[in-house]
């Protein structure tokens, strides 16, 4: 539970957190370490005691992470998604819509799989058709990384900030879909994707050239395609059946990640490649220490005050709070990383609809629509923006902040708003 601390363990905790967050603002390197130096100093100084910083640790959200992140890296290796690209391609009238194709296409893939893998494999089927069409491939680029970090909050397992909700919240894979026999977040991110390509398709509508097909490399195996879908159906399954089980999701992504550890091994490349090299090991010391700083925040009562203070300035109104949260969380995440934020704030978000007698979930949905889709804005809102502006680099393009701002600010505007909307229309 919150409590509140003395005056002095508040201030080591809320100035602990404001450093790391700087940091975590002004670079994206040494992540994991930089979060771990800010629990050292709250484990220092008696902040918190050990026993409950390793209880802040949710397991569960860590065995969602690890298992997701490894198959949806063997998906990736098997070339499939590529080869879906290739076709949505060869069915295209033209360059436009194939762009406006691909980047939907990039949006259901990040739903169920990492917006970084997403944007590297699907990023350079753009770029092949940029330079057919003899143009620059900054905005084709920009396009899928947008489209990427969208769709992430579609489902438990596409974006952290969705494992977040759900380990805050007791949601499970399901209620992602309808939950308390209400349409739910997949629906509100799915019809925000379908509204948000007409922006894109704006944007690249002077491209009517005909396009070839890409061409792509021929699929590796099939079993991983495979072992997506049969952890997807797996993670619906438990939902359903053991919706009290606190550690069945993070217990069915483990044991598929497993499933294709020891596949990928001893059958795909016999040894010669290690996953444990491609893991994002940084994002998963990020996430637990961030578990162990915001228990900061909550141990020594900051969350509670917070959560009074936007109370006060919502004066109880349901949906002034509701916009308040989403549009913060918009501006916020634009420049700072949505893990550490989405991990503060829904607490907030619990203690402040506790204060207005209305359900959480209303001002917790808006949170996590915000923090996902704000990253869209600016080229280090989301690591997949820091991954597209980086392939645009090494391709000799001269990307400038300005290029993401001119698609993203109204992609992310359109969206959020379209989101926004349906959970208020459901959720009030």
């Amino acid at each position: 539970m919150c409590g509140k601390g003395v005056p002095t363990a508040k201030l080591i905790a809320g100035l602990t957190f404001l450093a790391v967050y700087i940091f975590l603002a002004i670079s994206h390197r040494h992540r994991g370490a930089a979060v771990w130096a800010g629990v050292f100093v709250l484990l220092v100084t008696r902040t918190l005691a050990p026993e409950a910083a390793f209880r802040s640790i949710n397991w569960n959200v860590m065995g969602i992470f690890c298992g997701t992140y490894i198959v949806a890296e063997l998906f990736i290796f098997s070339r499939v998604p590529g080869k879906l690209a290739d076709s949505v391609v060869a069915r295209s009238r033209n360059a436009a819509v194939a762009l406006v194709l691909v980047c939907g296409l990039s949006g259901l893939i990040s739903a169920f799989c990492e917006n970084v893998a997403t944007v590297m494999i699907v990023g350079p089927v753009a770029m092949v058709i940029a330079k057919k069409l003899r143009v620059s491939a900054i905005p084709f680029l920009i396009g899928i990384a947008v489209s990427s970090n969208l769709q992430g909050a579609a489902t438990l397992v596409g974006d952290p900030p969705s494992m977040l909700l759900a380990s805050y919240s007791g949601m499970t894979f399901n209620d992602f879909f309808f939950f308390r026999g209400k349409p739910c977040l997949f629906f509100a991110i799915e019809l925000a994707a379908l509204v948000s390509l007409i922006v894109l398709y704006i944007v690249f509508r002077r491209n009517k050239q005909p396009v070839s097909p890409i061409g792509s490399e021929p699929i590796r195996c099939a079993f991983p395609s495979w072992l997506l879908v049969g952890m997807v159906v797996a993670l619906a399954l438990v939902s359903f059946a053991f919706s009290d089980f606190e550690y069945g999701t993070g217990s069915v992504c483990m044991l598929a990640g497993l499933v294709g550890i020891v596949w990928y091994e001893r059958r795909a490349v016999r040894g010669s490649f290690s996953l444990a090299k491609k893991f994002d090991w940084d994002t998963f010391f990020l996430l637990m220490g961030i578990f162990v700083l915001v228990e900061g925040l909550c141990a020594t009562g900051i969350i509670a005050l917070l959560a009074d203070f936007l109370g006060r300035i919502s004066r109880g109104n349901a949906f002034a709070a509701y916009s308040m949260l989403t549009w913060v969380s918009v501006t916020f995440s634009a420049f700072v990383d949505n893990v550490p934020y989405v991990t503060a704030m829904l607490p907030v978000g619990g203690l402040l609809a506790a204060s207005m007698s209305i359900p959480p979930y209303l001002l917790l949905f808006g949170i996590v629509i915000g923090a996902s889709v704000g990253g869209n804005i600016t080229p280090i809102g989301a690591a997949a923006n820091i991954v597209a502006f980086g392939m645009l680099k090494r391709a000799g393009e001269d990307v400038r902040f300005s290029h993401f701002v001119k698609i993203g600010l109204p992609f992310t505007i359109v969206s959020v708003s379209v989101a926004y909307m349906f959970i208020w229309l459901f959720w009030r």
